[in-house]
């Protein structure tokens, strides 16, 4: 009903053409977004300009609630259900006078029905449908329903463990009495929509940790009944098909389910610890995996550097960095930049985190012997073009690798350390003679991730002497640029951040650092002159970011090292 009278009112003050409301409109049935929503999407108006319209037509105040600071006590005045019914939300209490953002605040029958609620007079104001929708889920959402089945629990409701297949249906469609089982479903599909890449379950003595890891920091959530510790745990086990009995023992599993309409595939690690089993479950998102190279954040002269790496036919590409910092995803981009129906790509990941098309993918499996050294040897045997491997962890692996780099086949693999020239030590420690890695390596790529400051809500500030001293700049470099900070609003979750992107340092192998490695070289040597050849480290390549207002300063220093 919204959404009609929105339609006719746009119509009736002429604020768009007919064709640019079909194309919104065309968008809406496709998406499923509030029309208003699709209205930005397709360019008919600027986000500003929708609050503006939305004022003129209705006649009263909007409100931008992604920068309004929403009074958290005037929310719990109104139930959530009744606040999704009528797209209203209080806002703030002032007096008698209660504020109410509203997406048809023409709606009489909603005002008068959320006075008798709240026993206040109601102040409507305007605001964007999917605004409303968003601060809605934030206040009322997944984290609310998990409230409200712990209460379910704490009542003592009856709990039962109950095999189900996730694969049939919508998990958040799936109808179960027992609350283990709603609070399981809820959580995943609150880690789904946070966009988190793990979650953690882990037992204490006097209480249940349940943590979501958003953009590479974990943030609590609210705690489940202790005694529910056996049954949640029993639950997921059953879900990912493992030993329930045992409890002993590290085991590893795998969840297939369907949330929000989208595949999802969780991997899952049960660790004994002493109070229970802690539970890790790694979100795979196939949706979610971005391989476009040029949207990583590659500074132009480093990404050509790596593209010439990679469209070599031979020689070896490592990435390097600690894990969750993007490396399986790096080269995976860079896979999926050379893959041609003229060319044979094989890979041996431990495990498989995401099906590429076209690619030979092999599961590294140790306990029946198919190491990485046991894949890359049968590899060479099936005539392979282009060969990834998922870690160099050992000599076998790295000489096996090292040894295929100098045949005529393209090697890409990971190392873990932390930053480009060290790996070249760590090749050699491993026991790899220096005169192979200075013949086989073609660059070596060090790369971390910096989580994105929000642009809803960053705030500008001016950085102090100590900061600038730790972050090597001087006021001179600050001229042209706008520095912000993290403040967090409902885009965000309060967090202050949204998404992450990359930090990289690219070493390109020239023949001076290849003489120097014959000549045993020290790591500070090698990257002075990687340096003075062009190479930004990861300290130089997030201030980069930093001055063009990507990140923040605390962003810079806790990610990357002092050069």
């Amino acid at each position: 009903m919204a959404n009609e009278r929105l339609e006719a009112l746009l119509l009736e003050h002429e604020v768009l053409s007919k064709e640019q409301l079909e194309q919104a409109k065309k968008q809406q049935k496709s998406s499923g977004n509030p029309l208003d929503t699709c209205l930005v999407s397709v360019g008919a108006l600027s986000e500003g300009d929708l609050l503006t319209v939305l004022s003129r037509i209705y006649d009263m105040p909007a409100v931008d609630l992604a920068n309004f600071d929403v009074d958290k006590s005037s929310v719990d005045l109104l139930p959530g259900d009744v606040a999704m019914k009528f797209m209203a939300i209080p806002i703030r209490k002032v007096g008698r006078t209660l504020t109410l953002a509203m997406a048809d605040p023409l709606n009489l029958y909603a005002i008068d029905d959320i006075k008798f609620i709240v026993g206040l007079e109601v102040q409507p104001v305007v605001a964007a449908e999917s605004a409303v929708k968003k601060t809605i889920d934030r206040f009322y959402g997944t984290v609310n329903a998990l409230n409200d089945i712990m209460r379910d629990m704490e009542d003592g409701a009856d709990v039962e463990v109950v095999e189900g297949d996730e694969d049939d249906g919508d998990l958040m469609g799936v109808e179960n009495d027992a609350p283990v089982i709603k609070y399981v479903n809820s959580l995943l599909a609150e880690a789904v929509t946070r966009r988190a890449s793990d979650i953690h379950i882990e037992p204490f003595e006097k209480h249940i940790r349940v943590r979501l890891r958003q953009d590479g920091v974990l943030h609590e959530l609210p705690s489940p009944p202790l005694r529910m510790k056996n049954a949640i745990t029993s639950r997921i086990k059953l879900m990912a098909e493992l030993d329930i009995a045992e409890r002993r023992v590290p085991q590893d599993g795998r969840i297939k389910i369907m949330i929000q309409g989208r595949k999802i595939d969780l991997r899952v690690n049960t660790l004994p610890v002493i109070f229970g089993e802690k539970i890790v479950m790694r979100i795979l998102d196939q949706s979610n995996l971005n391989v476009n190279l040029e949207t990583f954040g590659f500074q132009p002269e480093a990404q050509t550097r790596f593209l010439k790496a990679i469209q070599n036919p031979y020689g070896m590409v490592l990435v390097t960095g600690p894990t969750g910092s993007g490396k399986t995803t790096t080269l995976y981009s860079a896979i999926s930049k050379i893959n041609q129906p003229d060319v044979n790509i094989m890979t041996a990941e431990d495990p498989v985190e995401y099906n590429l098309p076209g690619i030979n993918q092999v599961n590294v499996n140790d306990q029946v012997g198919l190491t990485f050294a046991a894949a890359l040897k049968a590899f060479l045997r099936q005539d392979p073009n282009i060969v990834m491997v998922g870690e160099i962890r050992d000599l076998d692996t790295g000489a096996i690798a090292v040894k295929a780099a100098l045949t005529g086949h393209l090697v890409l693999s990971t190392l873990h350390t932390n930053d480009a020239p060290s790996s070249i030590d760590r090749l050699i420690d491993m026991g790899v003679a220096p005169f192979l890695v200075s013949s086989s390596v073609n660059c070596i790529v060090a790369q971390r991730l910096l989580r994105r400051v929000c642009q809803n809500c960053r705030e500008e500030f001016t950085p102090h002497e100590e900061l600038l001293r730790e972050l090597q700049l001087d006021t001179e470099r600050l001229k042209d640029a706008t520095i912000f900070k993290e403040k967090g609003c409902s885009e965000c979750h309060g967090t202050g951040y949204k998404g992450r992107t990359g930090v990289y340092e690219v070493l390109q192998m020239s023949g001076t650092l290849k003489r120097m490695i014959l000549e045993r070289a020290s790591t500070a040597d090698v990257k002075r002159v990687a340096i003075e050849e062009g190479m930004l480290t990861l300290r130089m390549d997030g201030i980069r970011k930093m001055l063009l207002g990507d990140t923040t300063p605390a962003e810079v220093l806790r990610e990357t090292a002092a050069d």
